[in-house]
């Protein structure tokens, strides 16, 4: 078990909104967390849940307009990141916190090396001379698992395969030794057997370097083996948070509920269709009065249309934003007991 040693960082009541021309859309909607040092936080939920949002809020990304932080406090490591000017944001992002961006073909610039784009980190944050920077550029593409790491260290973007890319992104992030590095959705463009080796090497640089990490995905099963804790979000708000075994074994929420239900089961009966939750997330320029989910739920009665849920502490760690948490808990309890 990791050893924790402090709060690296406190996120509290964070609201990020885009003007458009549909009106103000709440991506982001009081999200508040804490990550301690060392330690794993996976942030899960459907495309559109403000996931990446609040992360980008976090890193200071957000651009200005159509977007805005409109509240809340970013604290990292005791600074607040929103009372800092942009240049004094620039010191730390990259250096003290990083983030590995979702599409690396987006992310890499096409038209410069790869030697470049990772020697531009360290010359920057640093102080290295050029030859000081082509040479940690090696050794981080040796950390990451590239072999040849001193033929390929010239290559041009579109040289590399979609996983090298990436693993290329991860040794950009963690060219620094950041304290906190921001993983979003680092594997959703990679097959499988990929997948398994970006998400083992971002838990053994964990491991050796004890950095802090937010992994964000859309998909329950890649937190699993990875995460300390969890929080579920959908249409910018926090549905629920609790520890990761608590969350798999114990669900609060219809929404988790339904998440954990989607993931596929090697047990799963042939000929039975998968289970996916009905409907489509609402459009957060225009939601409903009451429970955001309430139209997609199984659990709904008249309050969850008309009342907004409270969000209901289960116990010391665990809190589901629901009318009927405890009787779902209850149900979960119930479920897990009978198998």
């Amino acid at each position: 078990m990791t050893n924790h040693n402090g709060t690296i960082l406190t996120v509290n009541d964070l609201k990020t909104y885009f003007q458009t021309e549909d009106g103000i859309v709440k991506a982001v909607d009081g999200i508040s967390f804490q990550l301690q040092k060392g330690e794993t936080l996976g942030i899960v939920g459907e495309s559109g849940s403000g996931k990446s949002v609040t992360n980008l809020s976090v890193m200071r990304l957000i651009p200005e307009p159509p977007g805005k932080i409109v509240n809340g406090d970013i604290i990292f490591d005791g600074i607040d990141v929103r009372e800092l000017a942009i240049d004094e944001v620039r010191k730390i992002r990259g250096k003290r916190m990083a983030m590995i961006f979702q599409d690396p073909m987006t992310s890499l610039n096409p038209f410069l090396r790869i030697s470049s784009q990772l020697m531009e980190v360290t010359r920057l944050h640093l102080g290295h001379n050029k030859k000081q920077a082509y040479d940690h550029a090696i050794k981080m593409l040796k950390t990451v698992g590239i072999s040849d790491a001193e033929e390929r260290i010239d290559s041009y973007p579109h040289e590399f395969s979609g996983g090298m890319r990436q693993r290329v992104m991860i040794a950009m992030a963690l060219s620094c030794d950041p304290e906190l590095l921001i993983a979003d959705e680092p594997t959703t463009a990679l097959d499988v057997t990929i997948q398994a080796q970006i998400l083992e090497l971002i838990k053994d640089l964990k491991a050796r370097m004890g950095t802090s990490v937010i992994l964000i995905t859309h998909d329950l099963g890649v937190v699993a083996g990875m995460t300390e804790k969890i929080i579920v979000m959908y249409a910018g708000k926090v549905f629920e948070q609790a520890p990761t075994r608590e969350l798999f074994a114990t669900p609060a929420n219809p929404y988790t509920k339904g998440l954990l239900k989607s993931v596929p089961d090697p047990a799963h009966e042939q000929g039975k269709e998968l289970y996916q939750i009905p409907g489509l997330p609402p459009d957060v320029a225009h939601l409903p009065p009451g429970c955001p989910f309430a139209e997609r739920c199984g659990y709904v009665q008249e309050i969850c249309r008309t009342e907004y849920p409270p969000f209901i502490q289960i116990n010391e760690d665990h809190h589901s934003l629901c009318h009927f948490a405890r009787e779902v808990y209850a149900e979960s309890v119930q479920e897990r007991q009978a198998k």
